[in-house]
C-alpha cells in the first residue's frame, strides 16, 4: 500500500476504490472503518473510444499516483458477473463479454474485483449513507442517464438487479423515468413526478420494500420531487452521492480479499 495521506491515522483500515463513468474515472483510497476518502480523489478523463484497455490505462495510472499495490474495487456501468461485464451502459460495446477483472489485475498489478456501479453506491449507503444500520430491505436508485438500481437485504447486496429496465405501460422504466428523460422530455419536477410515482409503486408491489434511497445528481434536488411522491414506503435522498460509487468499490473489494485470506 501507498503511505497515509498526511494527517491520516494510521490504524484505520484502508481500501481503495475506482468509479468508471462515461466522462470520467475517478478513485481514492477509502478508510473502510468510516466510508471517507483518505485525501483528495483523482480525477481523469474517460478516454475516447473508451475500450477496455483504454480504461485500464487510465485506472492504471490513477491507483499509481497513490502507490496503492493493496486490493481494489472498480465500478462499471455493466452487470458484472463473475468478473466479465455482461453489458455496456455509456461506454464502449467492447466492455460486453469482456474479462474485466483479469484484464484490470493485469493492467494494475492489483488483486480486482469489479461490480455493477449502482450495486457499489448501493452498498456504500447501506453502509454509511442514508441507509446505515437498516436491517430490512432496501432499494437503492440512482436516477441519471439510466435508472441504475442496488437491492440490499440484512446489510447484503443482491448484485446486478437491473430494476431500472422493468417493462411499466409498455416502456422501458428508464426510458420514461430517468433524469435524462425529464431533460429531453423538458418536464416540470410535477409532470417528472408523475413518472416516478408509476416506477416507484410498481418497485413497491414486486417488493414491498422497508426504504428506497434516491441517489443520482439529481438528489441534490430532492426537495423538488421527493416531496411529491405518494408511496407506502419511506423515500430518502442519498447521502453519499458522488463519492458513493468509490466507497462501495473499495467496501466490497476488502470484503472479497477478506473471505479469501
Amino acid at each position: 500500500m501507498g503511505d497515509p495521506a498526511p494527517g491520516a491515522d494510521p490504524t484505520r483500515t484502508r481500501g481503495f476504490g475506482i468509479d468508471i463513468g462515461g466522462s470520467g474515472v475517478k478513485g481514492a483510497p477509502v478508510d473502510l472503518d468510516t466510508g471517507a476518502l483518505v485525501g483528495e480523489r483523482v480525477r481523469l478523463r474517460t478516454p475516447t473510444p473508451s475500450t477496455p484497455e483504454a480504461v485500464a490505462k487510465v485506472v492504471a495510472e490513477i491507483v499509481g499516483s497513490f502507490g496503492w499495490s493493496g486490493p481494489i474495487g472498480v465500478t462499471v456501468p455493466a452487470v458484472v458477473t463473475h468478473g466479465v461485464t455482461r453489458t455496456a451502459a455509456n461506454i464502449d460495446d467492447a466492455w460486453v463479454g469482456a474479462e474485466a477483472d483479469v484484464l484490470l489485475r493485469e493492467t494494475t498489478g492489483c488483486d480486482v474485483t469489479v461490480v455493477n456501479d449502482a450495486d457499489a453506491a448501493g452498498y456504500a449507503e447501506a453502509r454509511f449513507g442514508a441507509a446505515r444500520g437498516h436491517q430490512g430491505t432496501v432499494l437503492v436508485t440512482t436516477l441519471g442517464t439510466g435508472i441504475g438500481t442496488a437491492l440490499i437485504f440484512g446489510g447484503q447486496l443482491v448484485p446486478n438487479t437491473e430494476l431500472g429496465h422493468l417493462e411499466i405501460d409498455g416502456h422501458d422504466a428508464e426510458h420514461r423515468a430517468s433524469d435524462a428523460a425529464r431533460d429531453r422530455d423538458d418536464l416540470s419536477w410535477e409532470k417528472w413526478a408523475t413518472r416516478l410515482q408509476r416506477y416507484y409503486q410498481t418497485l413497491e408491489k414486486l417488493f414491498w420494500p422497508d426504504l428506497f434511497v434516491v441517489g443520482g445528481g439529481v438528489s441534490k434536488k430532492a426537495d423538488k420531487f421527493l416531496p411529491l411522491l405518494e408511496l407506502q414506503t419511506p423515500i430518502v435522498p442519498a447521502a453519499l452521492r458522488n463519492e458513493a460509487g468509490i466507497v462501495g468499490a473499495a467496501l466490497l473489494a476488502a470484503g472479497r480479499s477478506q473471505r479469501r485470506a
